[in-house]
């Protein structure tokens, strides 16, 4: 009898090998039965992978974000990713090939009935062919996000230096030789501003200086810049000016918004300063930009970078800060920045009513955009950012500009931006300029993830109590600063009781205008209590005019109907002064509340502190 014949072993497929060492390495050789080749294929990517994991397990999205602007991470990235494709390539070719091998082996009895024959199914090698192709499009993937990345931020036209030049990059706001660009014209209903001459060349152009970095311990100050650009009609206007400033050891941050149209700005010692009657700036300040562009004489720079420069400088030298870098969004670009983001959810806290909103058409539009929660796209956040014919004017716009960057912060997800890197750094590219040097970003990104968006300080100049808005001023509406104030809130910014600023903030909204008469007979007894209400944010004054008769107590006049919009400063003057608000109608009335003093009334000064 002959022996019973063992079966023949099921073949294994080089095809699912192939497929399995896509999934991971060293899987499609364990399939095949070559476990020794499977633990050599899959021990490096098991490392790197525990390695990775590690670091991501530890790190939070900040960390990461940082991680990736360090300089050499993106590189890294590119030759890790190419070492990747290479070896995964082989691991796949590998396991087909040992697979089919395997199978040649078992169908000759282990060489007892010849020597191996592999044979390739045309078919299998077609799915071989798919496997590597799939492969290699991943890593493709990956190869385009990095070569974005590294293209972005090697961009000399969204880095600025002082060595950047307009031969570099072409600018579509400058003219044909960089010269100064006339202003934008004004909203309608605002008188216009007329012309100034600019002052003589002061000398030779001004050495360009390097910017030494920041250290990492001293507040970090960065201004950020929205500008209107308009190069068809020749306009570049800096009409946002927010200075962010961050105290890096106690993570507080606290932003300064300074009106576009406050003049009289003081400059910094220097060619500048001595340039301007006064050592100021006499123009509005959303115009500095193009007046020193391409002024060597006056800022250091090239024409690319000296309009910041200035900014910097000026912005500076009013709030006796150094402004370390800048960034600037032209308002256009804002607008695809959110879009790649996926539009921008905003609590809207008070309508905006706008009937004469100029749109991009040239007409005048309505806008309206009621409270709550709302989810807006690019148009529309720049619309809510821009208006400025609703409620408190330049200080409500100013407000509703850092609502809508610390939504984007707050918004902001790595996770839900990955399939949108492409879209939102070609956004950027297009639209941002900044000074910060690539090598900071990692640390600067490091410090804005480490800061409380919830417990940010606002602070808006605006009048009052920041400044005036004289009428019948040559230059049509200006905001005259109250330099010393200023100064004052933004040495204080992060010393101040957040209560009271809250006070200031929300009775220097209401605006009220208010007398102060003494019926008291004490001297000095009505500037006091006028003193001490500017410094909870109200605009007072003590004229000298004395009251007919001198009243038994205090008295608190308020005139013609404006107890409906100053319910805040009522509240706050029947408190402090423990008197109760008498309404009357004088079309003569020159202010909203007249306030009389007595001999009973308390004696009110304003606290020597912040």
């Amino acid at each position: 009898m002959h022996p019973a014949q063992e079966a023949r072993p099921r073949a294994r497929s080089p095809f699912v090998a192939a497929v399995l060492s896509l999934i991971f390495p060293g899987l499609g050789h364990a399939y095949a039965g070559a476990y020794h080749r499977a633990l050599g294929f899959a021990a490096a990517p098991i490392l790197l992978l525990a390695l990775a994991l590690g670091v991501v397990i530890r790190a939070n999205q900040t960390d990461l974000i940082g991680l990736i602007l360090t300089p050499w991470v993106l590189p890294g990235i590119s030759v890790l990713n190419l070492l990747a494709l290479l070896y995964r390539l082989a691991a796949i070719i590998d396991s087909y090939r040992v697979t089919a091998f395997l199978n040649a082996v078992a169908v000759s009895g282990g060489g007892r009935l010849g020597r191996p024959r592999i044979v390739f199914n045309p078919l299998s090698i077609g799915g071989l062919l798919a496997v590597i192709l799939v492969m290699t499009g991943g890593h493709a993937v990956v190869a385009r996000y990095d070569l974005v990345g590294m293209d972005f931020l090697g961009d000399r036209c969204v880095f600025l230096s002082n060595a950047t030049t307009d031969a570099e990059c072409e600018d579509p706001s400058s003219g044909p030789s960089g010269s100064a660009l006339p202003t934008l014209p004004p909203d309608p209903g605002e008188s216009v501003e007329p012309s100034q001459s600019e002052p003589p060349v002061q000398g030779s152009a001004l050495p360009n200086a390097t910017i030494p970095p920041w250290d990492g311990n001293e507040r970090l100050n960065i201004l950020l810049i929205g500008s209107d650009q308009r190069p068809k009609e020749g306009t570049y206007n800096t009409d946002t000016l927010i200075v962010v400033s961050i105290d890096p050891t106690t993570k507080q941050v606290a932003m300064f918004s300074l009106p576009r149209d406050v003049v009289d700005v003081p400059l910094p010692a220097g060619p500048l300063r001595n340039a301007y009657a006064g050592g100021v700036f006499p123009k509005k300040i959303n115009s500095l930009f193009t007046s020193v562009r391409s002024r060597p004489d006056l800022v250091s720079g090239t024409n690319r970078t000296r309009g910041y420069n200035g900014l910097k400088a000026v912005l500076g030298q009013l709030y006796d800060l150094d402004i370390k870098y800048f960034v600037e969004v032209n308002f256009d670009g804002f607008k695809k920045v959110v879009d790649a983001m996926g539009g921008v959810t905003i609590n809207v806290q008070i309508p905006v009513v706008d009937e004469s909103y100029p749109s991009d058409t040239g007409r005048l539009a309505r806008v309206f955009i009621p409270t709550g929660i709302q989810h807006m796209t690019g148009a529309e956040a720049l619309v809510y950012a821009r208006s400025r014919h609703s409620g408190q004017g330049d200080f409500d716009r100013a407000a509703r500009q850092q609502r809508v960057l610390t939504s984007l912060r707050e918004q902001a997800d790595i996770a839900s931006l990955i399939p949108r890197i492409p879209e939102l750094l070609a956004a950027v590219k297009a639209t941002v300029k900044t000074d910060i040097p690539q090598g900071e970003l990692a640390k600067l990104a490091g410090l804005a993830g480490s800061v409380d968006t919830k417990n940010i300080r606002s602070y808006v100049f605006a009048p009052p109590p920041y400044g005036s808005a004289p009428t019948g001023d040559r230059r049509g509406y200006v905001v005259i600063p109250n330099v010393p104030r200023i100064r004052a809130a933004v040495a204080n910014a992060f010393k101040s009781d957040p209560a009271l600023e809250a006070t200031r903030e929300t009775l220097g909204e209401e605006g009220a205008s208010i007398w102060i008469l003494n019926g008291s007979g004490e001297t000095g007894h009505a500037t006091d209590i006028a003193g001490y209400l500017e410094y909870y944010g109200l605009t007072a004054s003590a004229p000298r005019q004395v009251p007919d008769k001198r009243p038994t107590k205090t008295q608190i006049v308020v005139y013609n109907g404006a107890e409906a919009s100053l319910t805040s400063t009522i509240e706050f003057l029947e408190k402090a002064l423990k008197a109760k608000v008498v309404l009357k109608n004088d079309p003569a009335a020159r202010v909203d509340i007249v306030v009389t003093t007595a001999r009973s009334t308390p004696n009110l000064v304003a606290p020597s502190g912040p």
